[in-house]
């Protein structure tokens, strides 16, 4: 199995790249840079030998900022752009990383046009959408991480407040990833009983309401935390990336909320990307699962569509008016 991760010099790439070559389910792996980081992504590489050779792993490695090594490709992880920081919003990366996302994304029509495309580069939606419309590709093997982050940060934040194992909490967040995303609460479970349940006859003796406009905005801000913390995020969103990698090469039919093109699935909701369920194997997006909102779900993920929508229609005009 080959995965391609183009934008392999930066935090969330070569830590994908470890997590990836650490795994054990991909055979070759090509880290991608421009020129300039070359010595950088050279240098990931042979770090990442020295490791899997204490893990007995014949795995390849190839480096290169030339961008028909992706040939032959079952995954290409595209996570190259500039990147964020606590004073930038998502959106306002979007203008300067369309053309980015645009160049590659035609590149991978013309050398590896059968590969499935994570697309990590933010903001992922409206980014997502860019990779899609710009490329030969079909709208199942394209697709975001968005929201599967936003998922796992949350069901962490709900064991931690109820003091329960995190295999137990099963929730979903949908829409943009970023202020306007969508925590499913109506469906969201502890060991397969309601939220609402453990919160109103406190399972547990010092159970506490669950505040989650509270926890919500910890989702929404976290990526910021972190990144004024230590400079960047890598562990999380790397893993993500993993994560969904697996599912694609093993072919595994996993339900992730990830960020897919939409045209009519949801009622009014046309020609954007947004994050939905959706199963993931190894075609890509195999089918995007209806789900049932109550009233406020329902209005947030309108809102969520308005807002992508309307960025997303304001990148294409732009980027489409710039000059060849």
């Amino acid at each position: 199995m080959k995965v391609s991760i183009i934008g392999a010099s930066g935090n969330v790439g070569s830590t994908s790249a470890f997590l990836l070559a650490e795994k054990g389910y991909v055979d070759d792996l090509v880290l991608i840079s421009r020129e300039q980081s070359i010595k950088k992504i050279k240098g990931e590489s042979l770090d990442i030998y020295d490791a899997m050779a204490a893990m007995g792993s014949d795995l390849s490695i190839k480096t290169s900022s030339d961008i028909e090594i992706i040939q032959d490709s079952d995954v290409i992880v595209l996570t190259a752009g500039i990147s964020r920081n606590p004073n930038i919003l998502r959106m306002e990366l979007a203008e300067k990383n369309a053309g980015i996302v645009a160049k590659y994304a035609k590149d991978i029509s013309k050398y590896s046009p059968e590969s499935v495309v994570l697309v990590v580069t933010n903001p992922v939606d409206v980014m997502t959408y860019v990779a899609l419309k710009t490329s030969d590709l079909s709208k199942n093997k394209v697709f975001g991480l968005g929201n599967h982050l936003d998922s796992l940060r949350l069901r962490n934040y709900i064991a931690k407040h109820f003091k329960v194992h995190i295999n137990e909490i099963h929730t979903r967040v949908i829409g943009q990833h970023g202020v306007y995303m969508v925590p499913l609460m109506s469906l969201t479970s502890i060991g397969g009983i309601p939220i609402s349940d453990f919160v109103k006859y406190c399972y547990f003796q010092d159970d506490q309401d669950f505040d989650i406009e509270k926890n919500i905005k910890k989702v929404i801000s976290a990526g910021n935390e972190i990144i004024g913390s230590k400079g960047a995020t890598e562990y999380g969103p790397a893993y993500a990336i993993s994560d969904v990698v697996k599912t694609i090469l093993k072919d595994e039919k996993k339900i992730f909320s990830v960020s897919t093109y939409l045209n009519g699935e949801i009622d009014g909701v046309k020609d954007v990307c947004l994050g939905m369920p959706a199963m993931i194997g190894k075609e890509g997006i195999e089918k995007i699962i209806p789900i049932r909102m109550d009233d406020d779900e329902k209005k947030g993920f309108t809102k969520a569509f308005n807002f992508v929508k309307e960025n997303t229609e304001d990148i294409m005009r732009s980027f489409n008016e710039k000059p060849d």
